[in-house]
């Protein structure tokens, strides 16, 4: 079973050696590593095409956000299994991806885990715990949703109810899941234990503006995927909350 990994890459030269090294340590060896990159001139490039290997494929190019450049990773994808792993995160242990393709043999459609939001100078100072728990369809409505780093899912699910919708800027990753996770007879497996730690910093709250802009998509991607409305996102943001403690 092939695994797919894409990462997006923004300028991130001094934390994406890192998260590639935790890809390369992974005991399961059946992996395919989709590098896009957004044509970055600062050095960027020198330190993927060192960290590469025989299953890298690397893209440098303008794209239009990080959804674009997820949707090219995605259409280059070959393996049954897709997953995602950004410039500024690591795979928490060597046996990530072998726990998530043993996982994948009873037939989900995803399979999911929990994450760690870490010190972006600090990746063992632990800031936030987001512990997932089993999915049921009706957790949607309560705000629930998988941490987007540690997802992963079928390939066939994806060509079946498309990638990102790139008119979102910040939170096509909540459109999609919704998208998915709303459809009838959707399986998802969980993971009790941490799959990621994720530097603080993220595009979604890096400032006031950002969000606001985030709770405006949010809504819109609760509200077309027909899974709730003002209610669901007020639950959505109080859970962040918990996170902390």
């Amino acid at each position: 079973m092939k695994i797919s990994i894409i990462t997006v890459v923004y300028n991130r030269r001094d934390t994406i050696a890192e998260a590639l090294r935790s890809l390369r340590a992974q005991t399961y060896r059946e992996i395919e590593h989709i590098v896009i990159d957004g044509g970055s001139r600062d050095g960027t490039l020198d330190v993927l095409r060192a960290e590469a290997d025989e299953a890298t494929i690397l893209v440098s190019e303008p794209d239009d956000g990080i959804y674009d450049a997820l949707n090219k990773g995605l259409e280059r994808a070959t393996g049954e299994i897709v997953g995602v792993l950004h410039s500024d995160d690591v795979l928490a242990h060597e046996r990530v991806l072998a726990t998530v393709a043993e996982a994948f043999g009873d037939g989900p459609d995803a399979v999911y885990g929990d994450l760690d939001y870490v010190g972006r100078d600090d990746i063992s100072r632990i800031l936030r715990r987001w512990r997932s728990g089993a999915f049921t369809p009706g957790r949607l409505r309560a705000g629930w949703m998988p941490p987007h780093p540690a997802l992963f899912l079928r390939r066939g699910v994806i060509e079946r109810l498309g990638g990102y919708d790139t008119s979102f800027r910040i939170a096509g990753d909540y459109d999609a899941i919704l998208r998915y996770f709303s459809t009838d007879g959707f399986r998802a497996a969980y993971i009790p234990e941490v799959l990621v730690r994720m530097r603080v910093g993220g595009e979604s709250n890096r400032s006031l503006g950002r969000l606001l802009r985030k709770s405006r998509e949010d809504y819109r991607a609760l509200r077309r995927n027909e899974v709730g409305g003002l209610a669901t996102l007020v639950f959505k943001n109080a859970r962040k909350t918990g996170q902390f403690f």
